[in-house]
């Protein structure tokens, strides 16, 4: 059975005016379509670049606070490290000031140190002087007189050369008593020849000729081969001649030149001898 054709699909048959006017038709929508669809394009692209500025803005941001956090972390070491520095110079100032006053105060002590070892040797020196001169006073001294050398004790040495320089002073009376004093006190001294020649001397100088004489003659007949035994004689005689025993004088002066003839004071006693008459 035929089946009947539906009312909606069934092709009339246009007139070319309705076919103008539907193709005018299709052409104002699609006009009107084309316009919208592309806007719709526009819109997206536009949000995408929005959305790919907003990402990358996002990033930079993110970069950025990594960065901040970055420089914020090296600043915080910078300042710890500067804080440590800042410490340490404190303490390195505090040692060096530390080191500065121990090396004063080591100074100071050796400046002390060479106070006391000044005084210490200064002391040393005072005590061994002193030692030494107590020595002096105790020990035997080795002494020349008239070609003789000999030990003798300080004290005696000191009587002697105070009583050669009492003679020297022309202090005739005062040399006398000190070297009469020396013969008694020290009869055995090695300066037992020279101190009666010079005390005989001394009491030439005071005119006591007689005692003068005595001393002289105890010189030659102790120590004859003294090398002022010479002189000794020609002294007795000169105090002859003062005591104007001329007779006695050339007796004298005889046993000079023929005792001690090759002496100075042979040849003395020779021109003596020649001008005393009687």
């Amino acid at each position: 059975m035929r089946r009947p054709a539906t009312p909606c699909l069934r092709r009339t048959k246009r007139t070319p005016l309705q076919t103008l006017a539907r193709a005018g038709v299709l052409a104002l929508t699609l006009g009107a379509f084309v316009p919208a669809q592309a806007g719709l394009f526009d819109d997206d692209e536009a949000r995408k670049a929005i959305l790919d500025l907003r990402n990358r803005i996002t990033a930079g941001d993110d970069a950025a606070k990594v960065r901040i956090n970055e420089l914020a972390a090296l600043q915080a070491q910078t300042t710890e490290q500067l804080q440590q520095l800042r410490r340490t110079l404190v303490e390195l100032n505090a040692l060096i000031e530390s080191q500065r006053d121990e090396i004063a105060r080591m100074r100071g002590a050796q400046e002390q140190l060479l106070r006391d070892v000044a005084e210490l040797q200064r002391k040393q020196r005072d005590s061994v002087a002193g030692v030494e001169e107590r020595l002096r006073k105790i020990e035997p001294q080795q002494v020349s007189v008239d070609g003789k050398e000999f030990l003798v004790d300080p004290e005696e040495k000191r009587a002697y050369e105070e009583a050669i320089a009492l003679l020297r002073s022309g202090d005739f009376d005062r040399a006398a008593a000190a070297l009469g004093s020396f013969t008694r006190r020290y009869p055995g001294s090695g300066y037992i020849d020279a101190a009666r020649f010079w005390l005989g001397n001394a009491l030439y100088g005071k005119r006591d000729y007689k005692e003068a004489i005595a001393t002289f003659r105890t010189l030659v007949n102790a120590a004859p081969d003294h090398p002022r035994a010479a002189e000794a004689l020609l002294a007795v005689a000169n105090c002859q001649v003062e005591m104007k025993d001329i007779k006695a004088a050339r007796r004298t002066l005889d046993d000079l030149l023929k005792t001690y003839p090759k002496s100075e004071a042979a040849a003395a006693g020779r021109e003596r001898l020649g001008s005393l008459k009687g």
